[in-house]
């Protein structure tokens, strides 16, 4: 069966949608009603949907005896909603909107199959809204639960009894705080994409503050327009790259991932040039995952942005920023970091690093071939000792780095135990934290202030402070510590946030999922309008 052919599809069972008098029909509305819902629910279920929603209009319709739901006027007021989805970078052709718009006023549908294709819109939007479009990239096992708890068949039916259809959205949108920023960029980038948005001229050469760049007042006028210089900043004078003009690009390429030296090259030119169109389409994108996520509650959450290279540790689930650094992530295509919600369970200080099987296969058992000294030159040991290269070649022994100034993981480990041994860490290479592009890792997470870090996961145990844990990190034996509780961590993907000050701030498509997500939506949207 196609998919126009299903109830809940694409709302294509609306072949009508007008309110007409029910003397007009052939059947009574209550047998047709209650055929649609029979029909829908006996559908085979949708793989390209996250939830399962065959069940749904009986649900719905049964305790009201599979009576018409819909007037005029709430009609009216649910059409009204489903066009506002735009607002939450969704798509309200998604929801049928402009052919249930049309028929509503038409007056020659048939009131069954529009009363059931309303409905069914709206509990789409609900559960789309509340879980997201397409399949998350996370483990799903929690998505039968969320729905439970935020029910879009009750959600509708007491909206719908309320006249109070809009709470319903409200109470499906994620609450993190980071939900409602992303929301606000959307419509402002939307509007941004209204206007005129002419390309910049790259410089020949780099242009530095007091170089000659013809086009200075068109970059003025667009560092303006994106908030990175105030309205009443003084405009440059001729076709010179103004020194007023300097702190207005290095807060542009502070907030686009690129070094913040001032200068505009070919990089910096780039990504002003972007449309605003393009970075709506970011923002939308970033509202889909944060759709994905569960409800975090009260009690910190520590967030990992891995195109950002950005970790963000809150005091709640749902508020403000406690603390914010610089990580490190895996290398694209090489060993990306995965995407998962973990829990930070323990910290080691001066920890071993038990060397990944990958890791040596791939790199230290051929520089133990080229150097038979390479163990013992960079603090490592086998497991049982002793153990010779064809050992661990074929899996007799494994490999790990002693505690010290030459550990990869530096004197930290924060440990959140999970399938792939991924964890957050400190590290030896502090330089790297300079780089504007910092996917250079194995997978896991290399944080750029571990001890702040360690004081916000370990606040919960009176022994533990800044002086405690400073002792902690110098050299000694490893010592493992328990947290009080375990704390929530967040792998995400996102290249488009708002940060703490309200700046949207924007990344490259490191490991290409912005595209694969892209592709996932299209196909669900032509399947939909099949």
């Amino acid at each position: 069966m196609k998919l126009s052919q299903k109830i809940g599809a694409a709302l294509a069972l609306c072949a009508a949608a007008a309110l007409v008098p029910r003397s007009t029909f052939a059947q009574p509305v209550p047998a047709t009603i209650h055929a649609l819902a029979v029909q829908a629910a006996q559908s085979p279920p949708m793989s390209a949907l996250p939830y399962d929603e065959r069940g749904w209009l009986d649900r719905f319709y049964a305790p009201r005896k599979y009576a018409l739901a819909w007037n005029a006027s709430t009609a009216a007021a649910a059409l009204w909603v489903l066009r506002r989805s735009a607002l939450q970078g969704l798509d309200p052709l998604d929801y049928g909107v402009d052919a249930l718009q049309r028929e509503l006023g038409d007056g020659r549908a048939d009131a069954a199959r529009f009363d059931v294709a309303l409905t069914a819109a709206m509990l789409r939007y609900l559960a789309d809204l509340r879980v997201g479009r397409v399949r998350s990239e996370y483990h799903t096992r929690g998505l039968d639960a969320r729905l439970r708890q935020y029910d879009p068949v009750e959600r509708l039916r007491a909206g719908l009894a309320e006249g109070r259809l809009q709470a319903a959205v409200q109470a499906a949108e994620p609450q993190l705080q980071q939900y409602g920023r992303v929301k606000a960029a959307l419509a402002h980038y939307r509007d941004l994409a209204a206007q005129p948005w002419p390309a910049l001229p790259v410089p020949r050469t780099k242009a530095a503050p007091g170089d000659a760049y013809p086009a200075a007042q068109a970059l003025f006028a667009r560092l303006v327009l994106l908030g990175d210089l105030p309205a009443a900043a003084l405009a440059p004078a001729g076709e010179v790259y103004a020194e007023q003009m300097e702190e207005g690009v290095k807060h542009f390429q502070s907030r686009h991932g690129l070094l913040d030296d001032g200068v505009l090259g070919r990089g910096t030119i780039a990504a002003l040039n972007v449309p605003p169109e393009k970075r709506a389409q970011q923002l939308a994108l970033t509202l889909e995952r944060l759709r994905w996520l569960p409800d975090f509650g009260p009690g910190p959450l520590i967030v990992v942005d891995l195109p950002a290279y950005r970790l963000w540790a809150l005091h709640d689930g749902s508020t403000g920023t406690t603390l914010e650094m610089r990580v490190v992530v895996g290398a694209a295509i090489k060993t990306e970091t995965p995407l998962f919600i973990g829990q930070m369970r323990y910290v080691e200080f001066n920890p071993y690093w038990n060397v990944p099987r990958s890791i040596l296969e791939r790199e230290i058992l051929p520089k133990l071939e080229r150097n038979p000294r390479y163990l013992a030159q960079n603090d490592m040991e086998t497991v049982p000792p002793g153990a010779s290269a064809a050992d661990l070649k074929a899996g007799r022994a494994r490999l790990r780095q002693r505690p010290g100034s030459k550990n990869s993981l530096g004197p930290i480990k924060f440990a959140m135990p999970n399938p792939m041994d991924i964890y957050l860490h400190s590290t030896p290479a502090h330089e790297l934290f300079a780089r504007s592009r910092r996917d250079l890792s194995h997978g896991c997470i290399r944080v750029e202030h571990p001890a702040a870090l360690a004081q916000y996961v370990l606040g919960g145990l009176r022994a533990w402070n800044a002086d405690t844990i400073q002792e902690a990190l110098q050299p000694g034996p490893t010592r493992h510590v328990d947290l009080a509780h375990p704390i929530p961590v967040v792998l995400f993907y996102a290249t488009a946030i708002v940060d703490s000050e309200g700046d949207p701030r924007f990344f490259a498509d490191i490991y290409g999922r912005d595209a694969k997500l892209e592709r996932e939506l299209a196909a669900r949207r032509g399947r939909a309008r099949d």
